[in-house]
């Protein structure tokens, strides 16, 4: 529905502001474009639905060496995902925070708060200034330059081109590989580039047929547990004892949880990969302020694609031990999907067909993860932490070439919606996006492809979801219980989780233990053990630890010796434009600002009063 008059007044004025000024107009999507309630859905689903609830469950199992112990690892990183969507939603809803009051819009209730919440893009980079404020741009350039560096799928793209190969049953070699993992991020990159409404169709498309694909197997399963036979006679799950040779049922209790390794490095690792795979509830935060109504419906869609995805997964793995046997010969190198159709359909056309679905599960992952990786991206760059001119051209919108064409081939279509502004795509953060991406794929070519996956997915696990996840929930907990406004965060919350700060007290301490526990060496036999990996165990927490290290350096070298070196200091303001859109308060345009000007002695303003020469001035609306 179109604005209301006095709405769409700031609307043209903020653009007319804009036009002829040093100033860079970013449009967001008209209400029409926006993301439904089923695309919220598809967005966690088609991220969450990938490679991993296919290959990690051997992994888990071999590395555990229990079946009673590996189900228990997945039904425990149900309730540790569940929990962290819990602790994005409370954050997600209640800032970044306007002051709205001020300017006539809202009209305070006594004891009421003089700021509202306006969701924005970026997800945790919004989380993360809002806790850690000074100095805002320190918070900036460490969750910047780390998620800007490896905020990308790279190892999921190479294992792309690994199943793709070996479902065509073509002998390939690296180059192959890494020239499909090179297409697959093209092709994803240019897609959101060309048609930003078509790459949310695949998306939805994809996300759908991976659900589709799980019930199948999930039903196949439990079919062959109930004895149907698919043209290869009855299969049933079983326990073999290394010592007795002794045969028992997979989930019988007595001898389910017997031989189960004692080295916590193993279970430290197994969960970090079930992690992992439940991974990606928070891509539609990163998108938030392109969703519809997102006070009425985000919550309840967010809630209910995890609510999917935690059913789904343990009932797979509860699928796949209904027809795979575990024993000491189980290959944990081989996808637990590739063994379960082999076992139920005894043919050698399995693991090819397994490679393809597997393939088009990643492709899947990669198609999400540019469209949203590309908004945070754009939301680091408006803050002006690549300097000025690279800062501005990264933080931009273009109308995509999809639009451009309907125009020019469509010009009476034009005519009549002229409220709705041309389909725009972050086509320069798309460009950012995929060249780090490059970059991760050629650091990693002196290994072979399946040494690369495994250190890159590593890599991206133990930085941008366990570090990251470490500091939101951790942060949470200090606006709770510590903070200045712990009196009042609960009631001006935009989100009560159930259970008060259960949530992130949850997910703190399990990003605590995967922190420290990542640097205990892995015991004899475990898949993760360096005779397997070829990697130590230490080289993936050690890099990541690192890159903050090298993003703390950054910060330094761009706060104080570049103005000094310059004589200058780099001012960045950003100034949004708050509407109403079907009654909740939305983000339509926002117009950012970055000039060097003439150094000056800092003050309380410069770098938030912590004495650096980059003056950041808080996001405001007009």
């Amino acid at each position: 529905m179109p604005l209301e008059l006095d709405d769409q007044q700031l609307v043209d004025e903020a653009i007319a502001d804009a036009q002829g000024s040093t100033k860079l107009l970013v449009r967001d999507p008209a209400e029409s474009q926006k993301l439904g309630w089923f695309d919220v859905i598809c967005t966690i689903l088609n991220r969450t639905i990938g490679s991993g609830i296919y290959v990690s469950p051997a992994i888990v199992l071999k590395s555990t060496n229990s079946v009673g112990i590996s189900l228990l690892l997945w039904s425990a990183g149900a309730v540790i995902g569940m929990s962290a969507l819990l602790v994005w939603l409370e954050l997600g809803l209640s800032v970044p925070k306007y002051d709205l009051h001020s300017r006539g819009l809202v009209e305070p209730r006594q004891g009421e708060t003089t700021l509202e919440c306006v969701p924005r893009n970026g997800g945790e980079k919004n989380y993360l200034e809002y806790i850690y404020k000074a100095p805002k741009l320190r918070t900036i350039c460490m969750y910047g330059v780390v998620y800007v560096i490896l905020g990308n799928l790279s190892g999921n793209a190479i294992a792309f081109g690994i199943y793709v190969l070996e479902a065509s049953g073509i002998k390939g070699h690296d180059a192959a590989i890494r020239g499909l993992a090179v297409a697959a991020l093209t092709v994803a990159c240019l897609l959101h580039g060309a048609w930003r409404n078509g790459g949310i169709v695949v998306n939805n498309m994809l996300a759908s047929l991976k659900v589709l694909i799980l019930i199948a197997v999930i039903c196949i399963g439990f079919a062959a547990s109930a004895g149907a036979t698919f043209g290869h006679g009855p299969v049933h799950g079983e326990t073999v004892d290394p010592t007795t040779g002794k045969v028992t049922s997979n989930f019988d209790t007595h001898s389910s949880f017997t031989h189960a390794r004692h080295g916590v490095a193993s279970y430290a690792d197994s969960l970090l990969f079930i992690v992992y795979t439940y991974s990606g509830y928070e891509q539609p935060f990163y998108v938030l302020s392109e969703v519809k109504r997102p006070r009425q419906v985000f919550a309840i869609s967010t809630i209910a694609a995890m609510s999917l995805v935690t059913v789904l997964f343990v009932l797979v793995n509860v699928a796949y031990l209904c027809a795979v046997s575990f024993n000491p010969t189980l290959n944990s190198e081989l996808d637990m999907a590739t063994l379960f159709f082999t076992e139920v359909f005894g043919t050698n056309a399995a693991p090819r067909v397994m490679s393809g679905i597997i393939a088009l599960s990643i492709f899947g992952n990669i198609v999400v993860m540019t469209f949203t990786a590309s908004r945070v991206k754009q939301e680091i760059a408006k803050e002006g932490i690549f300097g000025r001119r690279l800062s501005l051209f990264f933080a931009s919108s273009t109308t995509t070439p999809y639009a451009y064409l309907k125009a020019r081939l469509f010009p009476s279509q034009l005519a009549t919606s002229q409220q709705v502004p041309p389909e725009q795509s972050p086509a320069a953060a798309l460009f950012l996006h995929w060249v780090f991406s490059m970059i991760m794929i050629g650091a990693t070519s002196s290994t072979i492809p399946n040494i690369s996956y495994t250190i890159l997915v590593s890599l991206y696990s133990y930085t941008v979801v366990v570090l990251v996840g470490f500091f939101v929930a951790g942060g949470l907990l200090y606006l709770r219980f510590l903070s200045d406004e712990r009196k009042t965060w609960k009631v001006n919350a935009g989100f009560r989780p159930w259970g008060g700060p259960a949530a992130a007290i949850i997910y703190c301490l399990v990003c605590t233990f995967l922190i420290i526990a990542a640097f205990l060496p892995p015991s004899a036999g475990s898949p993760f053990h360096k005779s397997r990996t070829e990697v130590e165990w230490w080289i993936v927490p050690t890099v990541g630890l690192g890159s903050l290290a090298l993003a703390y350096v950054y910060y330094l070298v761009f706060a104080y010796a570049v103005p000094r070196m310059k004589k200058q200091r780099l001012f960045v303001e950003r100034t949004a434009t708050i509407v109403r859109d079907n009654g909740e308060w939305v983000q339509a345009v926002e117009r950012v600002e970055a000039l060097w000007i003439a150094r000056e002695v800092p003050t309380a303003n410069s770098a938030n009063g912590n004495g650096n020469y980059v003056e950041m001035v808080n996001v405001h609306a007009k």
